[in-house]
């Protein structure tokens, strides 16, 4: 599975991109998606922010789970107390076609069971935790893009650990 993460500040810009592939299951980390779909990534998480507002007053939660869909490509989203989001967009494998009617419980085959959900959630809370250390720096300043490698190499971290 191919993801695609951002973090999109209050203003709708973006604060930090970072492209990565699974690393579960013989995964090398390495993204697939092509490059057509690599240039789509940004417009897609964009055009699903007009859903992350609608659902975000509707819903309690921080973690508003797949809250979009575009062809393949489903959109996951965490929402922190700032109104600063933090969209997934994650390409499942595409399944190999067999004779059995059973259901994979693979995380790269199935984008919307349980064990992706809560694979995706612990992935999330692992980067706001990340998120808030880094926007502690007092060099940071609000809606300001993250160019911080140790920031970097902890999502990349946290991609290969639960994704």
């Amino acid at each position: 599975m191919s993801y695609y993460f951002a973090i999109i500040g209050t203003q709708d810009n973006p604060l930090f991109e970072y492209e990565f592939g699974t690393s579960k299951q013989g995964g090398d980390g390495q993204s697939r998606f092509s490059e057509q779909a690599r240039h789509l990534n940004q417009f897609i998480l964009h055009s699903s922010l007009d859903i992350v507002e609608e659902v975000q007053w509707t819903s309690g939660q921080l973690y508003l789970k797949v809250i979009d869909k575009f062809f393949n490509n489903y959109i996951s989203c965490f929402m922190t107390a700032g109104n600063v989001k933090f969209l997934l967009l994650h390409q499942p494998t595409t399944p190999v076609s067999s004779t059995s009617t059973r259901n994979s419980t693979s995380i790269g085959a199935n984008p919307q069971s349980p064990q992706t959900e809560e694979a995706i959630k612990n992935f999330f809370t692992e980067v706001y935790e990340n998120y808030v250390k880094a926007i502690m720096s007092p060099f940071y300043k609000v809606n300001m893009e993250i160019r911080s490698p140790v920031f970097r190499s902890r999502v990349a971290a946290a991609g290969r650990k639960y994704l």
